[in-house]
């Protein structure tokens, strides 16, 4: 989600900004294209359970499982559509955004419980194969990379410059491969008898998997625990405003994320005796929209205790 904040506020209310913080509103094709997407993948997981339980297929149910996981990443990206839409009021300054981020931790925790299951029946099936109905498990599977298929280009078709709508993205391509891996499965079943390629291809996708619910779990953390952006170093921002040629100082230099694609900063920087508070502070908060895409940039002049505001004072910026 793109978010276009105002530079250069003054200061007062503590530098906080009192209207929204959100962008333009998605375009409501996108909302189409998404829930086109989220129908077909419900559709096709509420039947692919029914035909995994007929053809003995742990590899159909986690496949199943996985997809549930899909539909869970539109769902998201619809809600997040909606909060980024509703304005801040009243103690909720910063509105509902982070309302996606506690959702994804949800969401990665309830994909290690599944992980945790499909291994756990995996494996038992490694040891004690269950007949399995090869032929309804490889064209299940080619239904489902089909669907996937029509899914990825619906979401390809909104816009993907949000980050909701890309993971969304992302998530369906990795199911198409678990289900390119159960159609592996289900035609050695078919061909040859042997069962435990079912297992195998339940281990491949809860693998699959957990690797979705580490990212999940690894950015929400981050952003929970106002860790700065993946990508954004403190020390090269101080070091890069510390640049600057009237700035002599960095103090209490703190980045974080707000929810996801929204990165903000706040920082105590001490200019030279003299310098134009007002245009370095516009400097400052052009350098980091340029380089560092931080544009959550609220900014207040704060002159130095006991420093008269004439030529040749010391000044003190705020940014929030």
């Amino acid at each position: 989600m793109g978010h276009g904040h105002g530079h250069g506020h003054g200061a007062g209310l503590g530098g906080s900004h009192l209207g929204s913080h959100g962008s333009g509103h998605p375009a409501r094709a996108d909302r189409r294209y998404l829930a086109g997407a989220l129908a077909l993948l419900v559709v096709f997981m509420a039947a692919e359970v029914v035909v995994g339980i007929i053809a003995n297929s742990i590899a159909l149910i986690s496949d199943a499982g996985h997809m549930l996981t899909d539909a869970a990443s539109i769902v998201l990206a619809l809600i997040a559509m909606s909060m980024a839409a509703r304005p801040a009021r009243g103690a909720y300054t910063f509105g509902y955004k982070r309302a996606e981020i506690l959702s994804a931790a949800i969401n990665g925790l309830t994909f290690v419980l599944l992980v945790v299951y499909f291994v756990y029946e995996g494996v038992r099936r490694l040891v004690e194969p269950p007949e399995v109905e090869g032929v309804l498990v490889f064209g299940t599977a080619l239904a489902g990379i089909a669907v996937n298929a029509g899914a990825a280009w619906l979401i390809a078709r909104a816009d993907r410059s949000s980050l909701n709508v890309e993971g969304a993205f992302q998530h369906i391509l990795n199911d198409m491969y678990a289900f390119i891996a159960t159609a592996v499965a289900g035609a050695v079943v078919w061909l040859t008898g042997w069962g435990r390629a079912d297992a195998i291809a339940a281990l491949v996708v809860a693998a699959l998997m957990a690797k979705a619910a580490y990212g999940l779990l690894r950015d929400a953390g981050r952003i929970l625990f106002e860790a700065a952006p993946a990508g954004l170093e403190p020390l090269e921002i101080g070091t890069a405003i510390t640049g600057h040629p009237e700035v002599t100082a960095v103090e209490d230099l703190h980045v974080w994320t707000v929810t996801s694609g929204f990165p903000a900063l706040s920082a105590h920087v001490v200019v030279k005796p003299g310098g134009d508070c007002h245009r370095i502070r516009r400097e400052v908060a052009e350098l980091l929209h340029e380089r560092f895409h931080i544009d959550h940039t609220t900014l207040q002049v704060d002159h130095v205790p006991g420093v008269s505001g004439g030529p040749g004072s010391a000044c003190r910026i705020t940014i929030a």
